[in-house]
């Protein structure tokens, strides 16, 4: 199937195929400013979400979102009870052992009793290894000597911390150049820069979004390895989401030269909804049924999923799109002639 052609479903061998929407005439266009003023709000609130993390360091560590011992550096360790465990119970017991800024969540299905204890960077790397002995004493002076078992320790040095975050950062810009220069020889540079701002504003509003919830006390929503591997999969999965449109609007282009750029891209969006609302919407079920009981060791990979792929949708029709209108505008609005960004015949 044409990746640009609007994606229907044959029931049956020998049947017409069967589109999820048809006849569909909404002006997208007509609704810019309100798309704007939503993209605004959120990425906004975002920002200075992490203005506000960043100005308040936890563990002595200072970033913009809340790290996962992945990147910030520390020890975790994964300790399981044989009764249900008292989380502020545990709390407890490490503030009385002096064990300041320790992340205490469930950990695993409810039935194991399970707990993953997370401690910050300590301030020399050779000290980390005392991690475990400090939540084993904690937890023995409190629960007894038979009540729990150590199950699992990762240890992070913040040297390999910062290497990874700054590996993390490279992989996510290196992925947006990478996209950029195919959709430029794919299409035009102006498909590349409106798909790429697209995924970027992908990806400020669903990191800012852990910031978010972390300003309001929602802890265990960090940014680790997973949630990087989340959100490169969703710079691909918004990126795929654009092509298709921008593909559509490409074909409309040659085959109505006539027509105004605004038509033709409401046309051209209209055309492709009922394949970006099922292929949509059934990922987004997939990754909210993961979210909902994959546990809190999936939960940052989840969550990063499950706003990921909206906003990813969103941006495909509300921001991708309508950047094509704008510059067309401004090359009018410049005296310069008002081509309209159709791209050379593909030989794929």
């Amino acid at each position: 199937m044409h990746v640009g052609a609007s994606v229907s479903w044959i029931i049956e061998e020998g049947r017409e195929p069967v589109e999820f929407f048809r006849s569909v005439n909404v002006d997208w266009l007509g609704k810019k400013w309100y798309f704007l003023a939503f993209s605004l709000i959120f990425s906004v609130s975002g920002i200075i979400s992490m203005a506000f993390h960043w100005t308040h360091p936890v563990g002595g560590v200072r970033s913009p979102v809340p790290l996962g011992v992945d990147f910030r550096g520390g020890t975790q360790v994964e300790v399981q009870f044989k009764q249900t465990p008292n989380i502020e119970q545990i709390r407890q017991a490490t503030a009385a052992a002096g064990i300041r800024d320790a992340s205490i969540v469930n950990y695993d299905v409810p039935s194991h009793h399970e707990v993953l204890i997370s401690l910050p960077e300590q301030h020399v790397e050779s000290s980390l290894d005392t991690g475990r002995q400090q939540i084993e004493d904690a937890l023995h002076a409190r629960f007894g000597d038979n009540s729990f078992d150590i199950r699992n320790v990762t240890v992070v040095g913040p040297t390999v911390g910062k290497q990874l975050e700054k590996q993390a950062t490279l992989a996510t810009l290196y992925s947006l150049l990478g996209m950029l220069i195919y959709l430029w020889f794919r299409f035009q540079l102006i498909y590349g820069i409106a798909a790429v701002v697209a995924c970027f504003h992908d990806t400020l509003i669903t990191v800012g979004a852990f910031a978010l919830l972390d300003s309001f006390g929602f802890k265990g929503m960090e940014i680790s390895l997973t949630v990087i591997a989340a959100i490169l999969t969703l710079v691909g999965y918004s990126m795929n989401d654009t092509i298709v449109v921008f593909d559509r609007i490409r074909e409309n282009l040659r085959l109505s030269r006539r027509e105004s750029l605004p038509d033709v891209v409401n046309r051209s969006i209209n055309q492709t909804l009922s394949r970006t609302v099922l292929t949509s919407g059934l990922t987004f079920l997939t990754v909210l049924s993961l979210f909902v009981y994959g546990g809190p060791v999936l939960r940052g990979f989840s969550f990063a999923l499950v706003v990921g792929i909206l906003i990813g949708t969103y941006s495909s029709i509300a921001i991708a799109a309508p950047m094509l209108v704008a510059w067309q505008q401004y090359r009018a609005g410049s005296g310069k002639a008002a081509v309209l960004p159709a791209a050379k015949r593909s030989k794929v």
